[in-house]
């Protein structure tokens, strides 16, 4: 087995995470709106996904319930998504995209679409292939801890 101690991926990883943020975050400020890169990813999934359970809005997002309730929460209160009571069952609720939710994303789809071609900037479709492989193989790695 090789030695790979000095392989500081998880370095790498926050180091560029934060970077990421950091400039969503900037970007989001720029426009003149009031969302975090977090939440960001919670309504652009349900707006890709359609009306869907905080349990799979979590899964597609990798955050846990508790994050998930929190984010939707400040969602809701900036009224940009909607909690909706599953009828006979309270505890099941679904989250949909409100108007004023769609028209965020709409403001802020092509500043995210900068910011990501932004990050692939001199890299190939063959780069961002090894990248996608090679995070995939990492993950799996340490799913084993789960």
């Amino acid at each position: 087995m090789e030695d790979h101690k000095n392989k500081r991926i998880g370095f790498l990883l926050e180091r560029t995470t934060r970077n990421a943020k950091l400039s969503f975050t900037k970007a989001f400020k720029k426009l003149g709106v009031d969302i975090t890169p977090e939440q960001w990813i919670v309504i652009d999934t349900v707006n890709n996904n359609g009306t869907m359970s905080q349990k799979s809005i979590g899964k597609l997002s990798f955050k846990n319930a508790p994050t998930i309730s929190r984010i939707i929460d400040n969602l809701v209160k900036k009224g940009l998504v909607d909690r909706i009571e599953e009828k006979g069952d309270r505890r099941k609720t679904s989250i949909s995209i409100t108007a004023n939710g769609s028209n965020l994303i709409n403001h802020c789809q092509n500043e995210v679409d900068r910011l990501r071609n932004l990050s692939w900037d001199g890299l190939s479709d063959s780069d961002y292939e090894d990248f996608t492989r090679i995070l995939d193989k990492i993950f799996e790695n340490f799913e084993v801890y789960e």
